[in-house]
């Protein structure tokens, strides 16, 4: 059986977890709990069975410590955090070393879809409401509604559309084929926080997927 070819497709640093953002995570992670102002890591791969090996490479390197490791058949994804930002980069580095990669091998995000809700009707927030882990929506808010590929890139957008705009954090989604979040506030706060996300993903590099 022929064996499946690697490929990296998510590789997002970020360097300071906002307030709202690191306490969703808290909400969903099924290993170390992050908080506020720790650095982050997010490792997106093809086929999912290599995160094993690549959690295994990246927690015996440093101190930073696993928050997911999720493994589908087709993807599989991991996030390491500590406060200490040199050693989430050093995690990450170890990775790339094992693979005979660097960052710029990585696929490059891309915005799949956008939408902005104005005014959200009473009905409309109650549906959304029973699918969110974070903030509820409150009718007449604004919604923005991201969708990114590769999927792990959403963590980057959210935690930067937070550190620019006062949102809130409703729902975010790292897994499968593409990633959503969902934010909430005023208008002109979402269409900060949308123009926040946008320039971080455009301003990453990577091969096209």
């Amino acid at each position: 059986m022929a064996q499946e070819k690697f490929s990296l497709r998510c590789y997002c640093y970020l360097d300071r977890m906002q307030p709202q953002y690191a306490a969703f995570v808290g909400t969903i992670t099924q290993g170390d709990l992050p908080t506020e102002g720790m650095a982050s890591l997010y490792v997106e791969m093809a086929p999912g069975n290599e995160a094993f090996r690549m959690v295994d490479i990246a927690v015996k390197a440093t101190e930073a410590r696993p928050g997911a490791q999720l493994v589908e058949r087709e993807f599989g994804m991991f996030e390491v955090h500590s406060m200490n930002q040199a050693a989430v980069k050093e995690a990450g580095q170890a990775v790339l070393n094992r693979l005979g990669l660097t960052v710029q091998d990585r696929i490059k995000p891309k915005i799949a879809s956008q939408q902005i809700i104005t005014n959200v009707d009473p009905y409309q927030a109650q549906l959304l409401n029973r699918f969110r882990k974070g903030s509820m929506l409150v009718p007449g808010e604004t919604m923005l509604v991201m969708e990114v590929a590769p999927a792990a890139y959403i963590n980057l957008a959210c935690n930067e559309a937070e550190k620019k705009a006062s949102i809130k954090v409703m729902h975010v989604s790292s897994v499968g084929r593409f990633g959503r979040m969902w934010l909430a506030g005023s208008e002109s706060e979402i269409v900060t926080a949308s123009e926040a996300a946008t320039q971080a993903l455009n301003a990453l590099d990577g091969i096209e997927g």
